[in-house]
Formats: structure tokens, sequence, C-alpha cells
């Protein structure tokens, strides 16, 4: 067995993840070499994996304008920071496991596809929600045709009120110029899902949605810009309050790294560092004066080649999760996430089975259900050329669950109903 060397560029949290996996497995990974601008985080790659200090970089292209010294670069930037290493490092032939979304724009998305295809690397994208035991026993249930042919699918998105809150009203995702519009940065894990399960290229989109409620319309009378600034006529009771969320809360070992990124010293914020970052930062502002832009609803209705059809609903008030329920010929399933057990009926005997699987985290605090540790334990074959599986999410069709996404965009934004064959061959894009 060939051990994989591999290079991680970006050491923020999805990266730790997926190296701390990795290193469970010192017969098929050795991570090499880091990038990352943050010293904390660049030192704990350095001393968990034995990188030596000529292999760590403050920067992507700091790494990346050396000669390939690895056989895998693992790309875990932000969003908009997909797009250089990516067209770099297959430039110069590494294989990627690229962190989703793939890039923030149509024709990046569709330039990094085009462009492992003429260099003959692989791209793995992180779609981990299809290793999970909860999504991979619903498509196994649909391959063992018991539910027949599908006819329609209702599939929720519920992104929880206080994820929303602080990823896509205060947090990195607010503004779509930015980054990316919201089906892309949060909901590319469920178009991906969607097609994924019926196995079929999807042929038209609309969608429609808005920011509605977290916005200044909202906002108490006599509500300051900052929680912290005091006088807030809900302060008490408001679910948002960033006191109570960042600075108080016991239950907060994502919120107060995240509010303190770029202000710490270390991993681990202090209550100064924290109270800095309220003061100074988008993470300290009111919710419903937060400079966001992204919806906080959206609905997708597509019809698949087959003529099924599938509508996908995300919104922020929730407590958070994913729940299906799709209608077959044969049968019909129900399944919430964070449950241990999927409902199946099946027509011909009208009984109900309870098939068993693993319970999802689904919080913000959560993981990914165990779909991390599982997309890393099957990278090894997808690289290798020895891959038997089904859930590898290869760049091809990940770029054309992407590009699904953006078509839903431009529907919302135009009023349209948008062809996706056509939507596709602008990008040099086949939809098969």
């Amino acid at each position: 067995m060939k051990q994989c060397t591999a290079i991680l560029i970006g050491a923020g949290m999805r990266g730790r993840i997926y190296t701390n996996e990795m290193f469970k497995f010192p017969d098929q990974f050795k991570i090499i070499g880091v990038a990352e601008p943050i010293e904390s985080r660049r030192n704990y790659i350095k001393e968990k994996h034995g990188i030596a200090d000529d292999m760590c970089f403050n920067s992507w292209d700091e790494i990346l304008d050396k000669p390939k010294m690895a056989d895998l670069a693992i790309i875990c930037t932000m969003d908009d920071l997909h797009y250089a290493p990516a067209m770099k490092a297959i430039e110069l032939g590494y294989d990627i496991l690229l962190e989703k979304p793939v890039a923030p724009t149509e024709q990046e998305c569709a330039d990094i596809s085009l462009a492992a295809e003429k260099n003959n690397v692989k791209v793995l994208v992180c779609h981990v929600l299809r290793y999970t035991p909860f999504f991979k026993t619903i498509k196994e249930i649909v391959m063992s045709g018991k539910i027949g042919e599908i006819m329609s699918v209702l599939h929720v998105e519920a992104v929880g009120n206080v994820h929303q809150s602080h990823s896509y009203v205060r947090g990195n995702w607010h503004s779509e110029e930015e980054t990316t519009p919201m089906l892309l940065a949060k909901c590319c894990h469920d178009l991906d899902i969607l097609q994924w399960i019926l196995d079929e290229p999807c042929e038209k989109i609309q969608s429609f949605g808005k920011l509605t409620y977290f916005t200044e319309k909202y906002a108490p009378a006599g509500a300051p810009e900052r929680c912290i600034d005091g006088g807030c006529p809900i302060e008490e009771t408001c679910p948002y309050n960033c006191r109570k969320l960042y600075y108080e809360s016991d239950d907060n070992a994502w919120f107060r790294p995240s509010c303190a990124r770029g202000i710490t010293k270390g991993e681990v914020p202090t209550d100064e560092e924290v109270m800095t970052a309220l003061k100074t930062t988008d993470f300290g502002l009111c919710v419903y004066k937060a400079h966001n832009n992204v919806v906080d609803h959206q609905t997708v209705n597509m019809q698949f080649k087959s003529g099924a059809n599938v509508t996908l609903s995300m919104n922020a008030f929730n407590e958070g999760g994913r729940y299906i329920r799709i209608f077959g010929t044969k049968g019909e399933l129900m399944a919430t996430m964070k449950n241990d057990s999927i409902d199946l009926y099946t027509f011909e005997d009208k009984k109900h089975t309870t098939i068993s699987t693993v319970p999802t985290e689904e919080s913000i605090l959560g993981g990914h259900g165990g779909g991390d540790a599982k997309m890393i334990t099957e990278l090894y074959d997808y690289i290798s050329g020895d891959y038997k599986g089904y859930c590898a999410a290869d760049i091809n069709i990940s770029v054309k669950n992407h590009l699904i996404g953006f078509a839903a965009e431009k529907s919302r934004r135009e009023d349209t109903v948008e062809n996706i064959d056509k939507y596709f061959a602008t990008y040099g894009i086949k939809n098969d």
C-alpha cells in the first residue's frame, strides 16, 4: 500500500477536521506541508503531523510556487479563495480534496472542472453528507427499488435561527458579494444530495426567496447598533443577544473562537479578546442592523429528466436540521436527519417498516453525522484508482450541481424558469 502524501492549504476548522482524520491512518496518509496565515493554526498542524519548518508557509501561493511536493492538495480556504489555489494545484498535477462550495462564480466552477479533466487530475469535493449513515441508507433504499420510480421529493434544509444569525447575518457568509449566495454557501450539500439520490439530470429550475426578517424593519424601537452598548428593550429575551451567545454562554465551543478569529492570539480566546470582537466586528452587531444581504428563506422547484419534481425549502426559522420525504410508485419514505430511523411505507403490503440508522447531530456545534470521517476513509481508494463505492462527488458532477444552484439564483433574481441544458452550455458544461 502506497502512502499518500498531502499538503494542507487553509488550516481552519475544516482543514483541521480532515487532517485529524488522516492522522488516524498513517499507512495511507502523511501531511508534509501546510499553508495558513494564522500562526496558531499553522503551528497546530505543524506539531500534530511533525512537519518541518521549511514546509510551513503563510499563504497558498507560497506553497504552490514550489514544485509539486505531494500527491494530494487539501484546499480548505474561505469560499472566495478556492479558485486560484485549485487552478494552480491542478496545473502542478496535484490530486485535490476541495472544500465546498467549489468556487463563488459559475465560470470559476466550470473552469476548475474543465481544467481537472484536461490535466487528468482527480478532484474530490467535500460533499460529506453523502457519506453519512442517514443519506447512504436513503440512497440504498432508492437503489433497491423498494419505493419504485421517484415521482416527487420534498426536502427541507432547516438552517436554525441561531446558525443563521451567526454564519449568514453576522458571520463570514453574510454577504453574497464577499462569498456566495445562500444556496451555494449552505445548500450546495442539499442540491448535491438530491441529484445524487435521483441520479439523473435536472432539466428545469425555478426559485423564490428573500431576506425578510433579519432587517432594520424588525429592529426593536431604541435598539442600539451593538448588543453590548446596552439599552435594548428586548435584551433579556432576544435569542440573538451577542453577549449571551459569545461571551456568557457555557455552550460556546464554536461561537467564541469564531467571533474572535483574527483577534485571538491562541486557539481559545480570552474574555477580553471576545469582548474586543463584540465591540469591533460584525459579531457584535444587532442582527437587525448587521449589513447582511443573503436570503433568510428560499424555495427551489426542480424538474428532472424522468419527470420527477423536487422541492427544496431552505429557511432560518427553526431549531435546525434536515428532513426529506420521497414519493415513489411503490412506496413512500419519510426521514428526519436527527432521528435514528427512517420510515418506509410500501403500497403492496400496506406496511410501515422502520429502518434504523445512526443518529445524526445537525446543530451548528455538531459535525456532519460521521460524514467527515467516512469521506476520508474513502478518499484513499478514490485517488488511488481502486474506488468501487457510490458516494464520491467528483468535480464534474459537483460542478453541475453547483451550476443548478446558480441557475436557481438567476431564476430568483429575474423571475424566470431556467432551462438547465442552455444554462450549462453557457459555461461549456454538458448536462448529461
